[in-house]
Order: structure tokens, then sequence, then C-alpha cells
């Protein structure tokens, strides 16, 4: 029956038979740059970012590493250059390893004031002040004859507590020679509870502690070996976890906070975002992942070979940290990423 104004409405169309159109359509959310900049669920920020580098005693020059395009064993010169980059890049952090021209059975050169880490730390320290959290590497693998993170006992082990003293002592040499933070990388059990204490007894109780919470006996250490121009002999799988094992980080992870760890970490980075964002759930201090050389060299080595796109995947790389919960990543890009960061 028509109301005078016009035809009544059309009844509903009856449901179809087939499967419902999507009502819901998260595309929507994908359809411009700036669509998918302001729902971007994670972001990577300059600041996020911690440049680790190298410094080689008696070079007169940069010397290039040739596992790691673009990466080098630094002079004193050019370290603080580096460091200044880094600034002015907005990245917060520089983790320094040092190279010495002689090395022995107990690593003298990772305790003498005037080894070559230690010149660095007071090097960058001048040239930078605070403007960079000014990191150490607290492990005697780079000043051993033998390669090892610690010293050998008798039978040509590490041993653990013997190395312990020879961490404390090098922890004082590297905060009196100006660093922020250490790194005690060796994976010894008790290292950050001795080197907490070894530094609260000598005055330096604002010097915090990255532990190297997760750090596992990894393939993708290789080019590393060449940047520390390494002596290693036989492997390092009696102290650094098994790749095998999972729930062992976190046994690992109590302890380490338990003694008094002040930020955690997760090394290597890709192959162990699985631990990462375990530890990431399990914690209340700040998280770091470590983009370590074989991980930086594959993507160097795809890009040369034009296999990949070389800055999307660097960026994808560090995404994959941050989604998996890390708040500070070390990276090898960490002054090239954080300039196309800012920009």
């Amino acid at each position: 029956m028509s109301s005078g104004y016009g035809s009544a409405p059309a009844a509903p169309a009856a449901p179809s038979a087939g499967p419902a159109f999507p009502a819901a359509r998260p595309r929507r959310l994908r359809t411009t740059a700036a669509m998918r900049r302001m729902v971007a669920e994670h972001q990577v920020r300059p600041a996020d970012l911690v440049l680790p580098a190298f410094v080689r005693e008696g070079v007169a020059e940069p010397v290039p590493i040739s596992s790691m395009p673009g990466v080098v064993q630094h002079t004193l010169d050019s370290l603080r250059k580096a460091a200044a980059d880094a600034v002015a890049a907005g990245v917060s952090g520089i983790m320094l390893f040092g190279v010495p021209l002689v090395k022995d059975a107990v690593g003298s050169a990772g305790t003498d004031p005037d080894g070559i880490l230690q010149r660095a730390l007071r090097a960058v320290r001048t040239e930078v002040g605070d403007e960079l959290v000014v990191m150490a590497d607290t492990c005697l693998d780079e000043v051993t004859d033998h390669g090892h993170c610690g010293v050998l006992d008798a039978r040509g082990r590490v041993d653990n507590d013997a190395t312990l003293a020879r961490y404390a002592e090098m922890a004082v040499v590297q905060a009196d020679a100006g660093a922020h933070m250490l790194g005690p990388s060796g994976m010894m059990d008790g290292q950050i509870g001795v080197i907490r204490a070894a530094l609260d007894a000598a005055g330096h109780q604002d010097v915090s502690l990255l532990a190297y919470t997760a750090k596992y006996a990894s393939a993708f250490y290789g080019p590393f070996r060449e940047a520390v121009n390494s002596s290693l002999r036989g492997d390092r799988k009696t102290y650094q976890q098994d790749p095998a094992n999972g729930r062992e980080s976190m046994r690992e992870l109590a302890l380490d906070l338990a003694e008094g760890a002040d930020l955690v970490m997760v090394k290597p980075g890709m192959p162990y975002l699985d631990v990462l964002r375990r530890v990431a759930d399990a914690v209340d201090v700040p998280v770091a992942a470590y983009q370590i050389s074989g991980e930086y060299a594959m993507v160097e080595a795809a890009a040369e070979r034009g296999w990949i796109e070389r800055e999307r995947a660097i960026d994808e790389t560090l995404m994959a940290f941050k989604r998996a919960g890390a708040d500070v990543i070390l990276t090898y890009w960490a002054t090239e990423a954080a300039r196309r960061l800012a920009g």
C-alpha cells in the first residue's frame, strides 16, 4: 500500500547461499604509507641502536675486515671519528673491542691500564663525553694467545673461577678508563656477581652491567674471528650455550638478575628470536639483542650479488628484533641505519 510519498522500500535481499562477503578488511589499514605509519605496532629509533667497534693497536690506518664489508679495525683517531658520527646520527651507545699487538695466556693486555682497549675508552670519552653510552667488552678472548674467553687450567680447560678473578680486575681497569657500561661476554658462571662486587668495592657503583645472558655457541661468529685477529684453538661449547636449549636461557636469566645485571642480552640475534621473546616477556629490565658478524656478512654478501635489497633487508632485520622484544640492538649498521631512520 502506498503512503503517497513514493514507493514502499524494497524488501531486504535474501541471504546468499554462498560465503558471506568479508566485512573485515585489514587491507584498509595498509592503503597508504601514512596509514601504515600511523598504525605501525613497533618502531626502531636511532636511540635503540648501539655500534660495536674494533680498535687495533699498532696500525696507522683503519684496516678493512674482508668478511665484514664496510667494517674496519680502527685506529684511535678513526675510532674517535666513528664515535662522533654515531652521536650525530642519534645512536645511543658504542661497544668497544680491543685488538692488542701482544697476547699471552692470561690476557695481560686486558688489565693493563695502557692496553689498547683502555686507551680507546679514554679516547672515546674525551671525544664524546656522556653523549654516547661508552661500553667495553669485558672478556679475554681478544687478548689471550689461545683465544678462549678465560684462563686455562693444567688440562687446557677454561677455569671458571680463575677467570672470574681476571674479569674482576679487568672490569675495574675498564671503569677507571671511563666505561659507562661493561659487557661481560664470556659466559662464566657467576661473572655478573663477581664483577658487580669488584666495581662497587672500587667506587664504581654507577657503572652498569649488560649481561650476555644467553650467548650461544654459534656458527655465525665466523667473521668476528677476523675482526679481533682471533687465535682460538678448539671451540667454546663448554661455556657458551648449546643452540638446542631454550629453557636453559631462562635459568641463566634468573642468575644474572639475582647477581645484579642492569640489562640482559641475547646473542646472536636472528637465529634466537624465540629466546629473545621469552626473555623480554619475563623481565622488567631493558633487553638487548646483538646482530652479530655472521648476520651482517650474510646480508652484505647477498646484497652485493643482487639477491636481496640491501637497505630493506637491514631495516627488516632490525624490526624483527624490536618485534621480538628488544629495547636495545647492537648492530654494525647502527650509524647508517640511524641516519636513515632520522631522515
